[in-house]
């Protein structure tokens, strides 16, 4: 038996916020995910501020999740596989700062397992990954209209053609996971 109340958080940055949260909801134990900013200097920065490329921010997710239905390790495992940690300040065409791959840990214990994570996912790259760890900083929630917005807009056309085909592959390779 599960406590269903119990609720960790988890923040990564894997290039475009819509990608890396269309693939994280539906894992089992997966409670909620928020698309934001973190690791910049400007307080609460609007999407378009921060597209310009001048606040120091990445397009984040913030995932609530039972830790005694999916681990940390787990999430961590999904991140690294599901964008390209060896692209640095990108995710294919999309460029910039922004969109860099980055672990923002909650805690050391966080932070440890993150690096172990990046460790781990050498077997699976085979250029060198360059995503960043650090201790969290301020979670400022993106505007409305992106959350959720791949299942919102599956026939847009970077939800088709960039979103869709990362939401198959992670589905396929992490069937087991998903509820």
């Amino acid at each position: 038996m599960t406590d269903e109340n119990k609720i960790e958080i988890a923040t990564f940055a894997g290039g475009c916020f819509w990608c890396t949260e269309a693939v994280f909801k539906g894992l089992k134990g997966v409670k909620s995910v928020q698309s934001g900013f973190m690791g910049g200097h400007k307080d609460n920065p609007s999407y378009r501020e921060v597209c310009g490329g001048n606040t120091g921010h990445a397009e984040t997710i913030k995932v609530e999740f039972n830790p005694e239905v999916i681990s940390y390790d787990t999430l961590l495992d999904v991140f690294f596989a599901t964008h390209d940690p060896t692209q640095l300040n990108r995710q294919g065409n999309d460029v910039g700062d922004h969109y860099r791959s980055h672990v923002f840990a909650q805690n050391g214990d966080q932070e440890v397992a993150a690096y172990k994570a990046r460790d781990r996912a050498v077997e699976i790259w085979d250029d060198p990954i360059v995503t960043k760890i650090s201790i969290e900083t301020v979670f400022w929630d993106a505007e409305d209209y992106h959350n959720d917005y791949f299942a919102q807009n599956p026939e847009q056309a970077y939800c088709a053609m960039v979103v869709a085909p990362k939401v198959r592959k992670a589905r396929a390779s992490f069937a087991s996971l998903m509820e």
